[in-house]
């Protein structure tokens, strides 16, 4: 009874992906890649670092400015940070939840730096529509799930869960920072904004 082998040069192709899902695993692949090198980083080397053929890229998307700003778009987009923030358990201490509201925004908006920076729209300038939604709509999103964090403990705030949603939104990315003082960490942040500046 003779085995029948395999040959062991012949590959197995992995499962197929829709085109949706190809573009979404190549902006994925992509966007660290744009953070370190900007818009100097070519299509070989994503291709590469994703384990394609660079010519699947152009297979979805028409040319590397198309690829370019479908990362963009993704970078900026509030769904990431949306998701993360529904995600947070809500029968946990308010302050507790706005700690990994905290942590989920920064890393946001550090994603959001990290990639304006590298293409050098370091000025803050939006550059465009996200995914149909422009920065205002982007902020208001964002805000919401805030919000929906705070609902619990409506009864207890001084203000109206989005009133208080839009200060720790505008702490948040305007906190402010001196040179000869480390940056507060996301728990001291929240300490600060629930129970104001004076200790005790």
């Amino acid at each position: 009874m003779t085995e029948s082998k395999e040959n062991p040069t012949t590959r197995r192709r992995a499962p197929g992906m829709s085109p949706e899902q190809r573009r979404a695993m190549i902006i994925q692949t992509a966007i660290p890649l744009i953070a370190e090198y900007g818009s100097a980083v070519t299509t070989a080397k994503i291709a590469r670092a994703a384990g394609i053929g660079e010519g699947t890229i152009f297979r979805v998307f028409a040319d590397k400015d198309e690829l370019m700003q479908a990362c963009v778009a993704e970078a900026l987009s509030p769904e990431h940070a949306v998701r993360e923030l529904d995600g947070i358990d809500l029968t946990q201490p308010l302050s507790d939840r706005l700690v990994e509201a905290a942590e989920a925004l920064q890393a946001h908006m550090a994603r959001m730096g990290a990639i304006l920076g590298s293409l050098g729209h370091g000025g803050g300038k939006h550059p465009g529509p996200v995914r149909g939604a422009g920065r205002n709509e982007s902020s208001a999103r964002i805000r919401a799930a805030v919000a929906e964090l705070l609902e619990p403990d409506r009864a207890a705030l001084r203000r109206t869960p989005e009133q208080i949603a839009a200060l720790f939104f505008g702490l948040l990315f305007t906190q402010p920072r001196t040179e000869d003082e480390p940056d507060l960490t996301s728990r001291e942040l929240v300490e600060v904004f629930l129970h104001g500046a004076v200790a005790g």
